[in-house]
């Protein structure tokens, strides 16, 4: 552990000693490590129980490029995160030891290359760092993030928020990309097509078959437009009752967002979620078995005010204060 960076450290309940987020008291919010929220690298504490893990990729875009920087991005709008979650009543980085794995190295040329580096290092880093909230890169990376925690976990039911289905087919010759992390996942059979859900769903489609080649793969959808009608707490429900015990991966691409809470991402939909509205849904998923998670999709260059990387770092936040029940 560097000496020159003091951090909170709390007993925890197996008496080892818990290494939290930097002393905020005596290190300004703009200074110390640079990490997620201050906490400590994977590094220099060996092992957790949860953590973050960056993935700077983003070959998989079919519009605007630059979430490969969003990993960066979203650590930097993280310094102002605390530890208590009031609404949870939860101290995620005293209940057991969280971490920042860093950022995976993968190659921006070749995607079925970057894929098998994706798998081999999120393999590795989960052994170490326990549950990932992934800090995404386009939504190209939820596809191995799951092949993953199929390995143990068995068929994978997946909590889908996005504009989009991201069940999309070849696109331009290319049968992976960010539109097709959950085609590629369920041709496979990593998927529970009992238990996988799609929320926030609007804007246009090519075709009428989009949506029955979705049906068929064994996703439930929730427009955006369902929200006016059903509101939050029945959408909640909906999503409770979809997922029952299962091991559930949630995937965040931040354009689920209105573009008015989320402007800095590669295709943004009008008529989105608000960001109040979000934070909440997820919060409701603390009674279910949920194994690991990603936000993706953000791309900072398009960015005002850091508005799109706030908004995700509070999304992993809420990720790690479910864990830290």
């Amino acid at each position: 552990m560097s000496l020159d960076i003091p951090y909170v450290r709390t007993p925890g309940p197996d008496g080892r000693e818990i290494t939290g987020q930097v002393d905020f008291s005596q290190v300004p919010r703009f200074a110390g490590p640079g990490t997620f929220a201050g906490l400590p690298r994977l590094a220099d504490v060996g092992e957790s129980a949860a953590g973050v893990i960056g993935i700077p990729f983003d070959s998989g875009v079919t519009y605007r490029p630059g979430a490969r920087f969003g990993p960066e991005g979203i650590r930097s709008a993280s310094h102002l995160i605390r530890p208590h979650h009031v609404e949870l009543d939860s101290f995620p980085f005293a209940k057991h030891q969280v971490a920042d794995v860093g950022n995976l190295a993968v190659t921006p040329f070749g995607i079925e290359t970057a894929i098998d580096a994706m798998v081999t290092g999120l393999t590795a880093a989960r052994e170490r760092a326990g549950k990932l909230v992934i800090l995404g890169g386009d939504h190209t990376v939820a596809y191995p993030s799951i092949k993953t925690l199929f390995d143990k976990h068995g068929p994978i039911s997946v909590l889908h928020f996005d504009a989009h289905i991201d069940t999309f087919g070849t696109y331009f010759g290319a049968s992976t990309h960010h539109g097709t992390p959950f085609r590629r996942a369920a041709e496979e059979g990593l998927l529970d097509p009992e238990g996988c859900m799609h929320i926030g769903i609007r804007g246009s489609l090519y075709d009428h078959h989009d949506l029955s080649d979705d049906r068929a793969l064994g996703f439930q959808t929730v427009h955006a437009s369902e929200f006016l009608t059903t509101g939050l707490h029945g959408i909640a429900d909906q999503m409770r009752a979809r997922l029952g015990d299962r091991p559930v991966y949630v995937s965040v691409d931040i354009d689920v967002l209105d573009p008015a809470f989320a402007p800095g991402t590669g295709t943004p939909e009008p008529g989105g979620l608000s960001s109040r509205e979000l934070l909440f849904l997820i919060r409701s998923l603390a009674p279910l078995k949920v194994v690991g998670a990603d936000v993706v999709e953000v791309a900072p260059s398009y960015d005002h005010a850091n508005v799109t990387s706030l908004a995700a770092a509070h999304v992993a936040y809420e990720f790690l204060s479910i864990w830290g029940l």
